[in-house]
């Protein structure tokens, strides 16, 4: 059975997501295109066969000729979007953020819970990257031991205008957050957030380095430089007792030539992570299919989980303190 499929937003990443339904997900069809711009919608519909094109959201949440919903609007609209795809009955693939506060991930997470179903993946698509997999079956395996620590380092070519310290919290970090939650499996104690004191901690994108304590014990560091200049990079290694695992980037070419050897790093994270969104999508598809959600997917909880850690890193940044959280549990409905 074909399972119809609205995008809602057409930026970047909404038409990477109407490209991936509509040539990489066979048995799903791209229903409509639905944006604020009609040209920006029309033309991404065009683009990839979609059925229509149209500008209100609600509205396209609640046509009989959608099955399901992906949610790539503004991060604002992501828990009303959540929430009113819940209301109708339809399974929805939302990329992070949930919502930019602990207190609309709350809303989701209690209609979920009062539906009796998860209808929310969340879009934190490190899970199916290979190499994540890799450094999580390493783990769980038992081949380096026990976790002591995990580095992460994220870096992107130029910061958007007015992306401020906090903002690299809130919306670069998150998919650092989640990747190693999920990794270690277990949940963040405390945060503690630096900058470098030789530098403008208010020119945009001025780097943030955070250090996170979690409640099995590893320690986990997270360095966000959102004008790296030299192109998207994204790294970590997992450190363990009697061993280590490094993500294995895919890498198409190495060029030798003029006494150099080098590769090219990408302008932004689409090549990173392409499989890792092709993956996810297929689970989502195959979840709605079934009625039975991915193991490894990200649901409503997680997407809590993440903003959590972000407002608590937010007040660590301001106060200049550590900020601790208390031990959280699962709801048995998550688990």
């Amino acid at each position: 059975m074909s399972i119809r499929i609205a995008v809602l937003g057409a930026g970047i990443m909404g038409t990477d997501h109407a490209r991936i339904i509509a040539r990489d997900l066979p048995g799903a069809v791209l229903q409509l295109v639905c944006d604020a711009s009609p040209d920006r919608a029309r033309g991404v519909a065009n683009a990839f066969g979609a059925v229509d094109a149209i500008t209100d959201p609600l509205a396209a949440i609640a046509r009989p000729d959608v099955d399901a919903v992906l949610i790539a609007s503004p991060d604002e609209t992501h828990a009303p979007l959540a929430l009113a795809a819940i209301a109708a009955g339809k399974p929805a693939l939302c990329e992070k953020p949930l919502a930019p506060s602990t207190a609309d991930c709350l809303k989701v997470i209690e209609s979920e819970t009062k539906n009796g179903r998860r209808f929310l993946q969340l879009g934190f698509m490190r899970r199916f990257d290979p190499s994540y997999g890799e450094m999580k079956s390493a783990l769980t395996g038992r081949l380096i031991g026990k976790a002591v620590m995990m580095h992460n380092i994220h870096r992107n070519v130029e910061a958007p205008a007015n992306f401020t310290g906090q903002m690299a919290i809130t919306n670069s970090a998150p998919h650092e957050f989640d990747a190693a939650r999920f990794v270690l499996d277990t949940d963040y104690t405390a945060i503690s957030v630096f900058q470098p004191e030789n530098i403008e901690t208010t020119r945009i994108g001025a780097p943030v380095f955070m250090v996170l304590e979690t409640a099995s014990g590893p320690l986990v560091n997270i360095e966000i430089n959102n004008n790296a200049t030299y192109g998207y990079d994204v790294r970590s290694e997992l450190v363990g007792e009697t061993g280590a695992v490094q993500l294995a980037a895919p890498t198409p070419a190495r060029f030798d030539l003029a006494l150099q050897s080098f590769q090219r790093y990408p302008a932004d994270w689409r090549p990173r992570f392409a499989e890792a969104y092709r993956l996810q999508n297929r689970a989502w598809l195959d979840a709605i299919r079934t009625a039975m959600p991915s193991p490894i997917a990200a649901t409503a909880w997680d997407g809590y989980c993440a903003a959590r850690i972000a407002e608590a890193g937010v007040l660590s940044l301001a106060e200049k303190r550590r900020v601790t959280l208390p031990r959280l549990e699962t709801p048995s409905f998550y688990r």
